[in-house]
Order: structure tokens, then C-alpha cells, then sequence
């Protein structure tokens, strides 16, 4: 049985305890209300920043069309900055379509960052 402690509220923000592993689901919809089936040539990214204006992300993950899976993985976090307690970043999800369409899923979310005990 796996046991994953993290978070996601009503408006995904995501809290998670550093250095630990993330296995997040992924649904999107389309206009209509309906689930969103990537093809073939699309791709969705991640991406992590301290803050929007930074001139580089942080962390990028791309997300497979197939599983639909965000897996942030123990290295990805383990080395990032933290306050005293947590740290505190913005994220946002990203999907481009075969045809170039550009479309943010998730923008501008809260991803925060717990200080583990060791």
C-alpha cells in the first residue's frame, strides 16, 4: 500500500514535505465540460518557480499524455530552498497541443514546501 502525504486544496495548491515523493492524477476538461483526452503530439509541462518573475523555473516535469501523471520525485525537492519552516513558490500546468495551441491548465498556483524533521 502506498501512503503519500501531500495536499491538493479547492484552488490546487499543493503542500507537500520536502524530499518526499508526489504522485498526482490529472483530469482536465475542455469547454464543454468534458474530460480533456490528450493525443498523440501533445504536452503537458510543469513548472516550478520561486516567483512568476524569475527568469527560470525552478523545476520542469513533463507530465505523460498517458498516464496523465505529475510525479515529483524525492531529488526534485530535496535541494530546493527553504525558510525555517517551509518554502513557499508558485506553479503552473501547462498544455501544447499537436497543432501549437497553447493553453494554461493551472496557472499561477500555490506549491508550498514543508522543512522535513532530518
Amino acid at each position: 500500500r502506498r501512503c503519500y502525504m501531500y495536499e491538493v486544496d479547492k484552488n490546487n495548491a499543493i503542500t507537500m514535505i520536502k524530499g518526499d515523493t508526489v504522485i498526482l492524477d490529472l483530469k482536465f476538461f475542455d469547454q464543454e465540460d468534458a474530460p480533456y483526452v490528450p493525443k498523440e503530439g501533445d504536452r503537458i509541462r510543469f513548472a516550478l518557480k520561486k516567483r512568476y518573475d524569475d527568469s527560470e523555473p525552478l523545476l520542469v516535469k513533463d507530465i505523460p499524455i498517458d498516464t496523465l501523471q505529475l510525479v515529483i520525485e524525492p531529488k526534485d525537492t530535496k535541494n530546493l530552498p527553504c525558510g525555517e519552516y517551509h518554502g513557499r513558490y508558485k506553479y503552473d500546468i501547462e498544455l501544447t497541443t499537436a497543432e501549437g495551441f497553447v493553453d494554461t491548465i493551472i496557472p499561477r498556483a500555490d506549491f508550498t514546501i514543508l522543512e522535513e524533521v532530518y
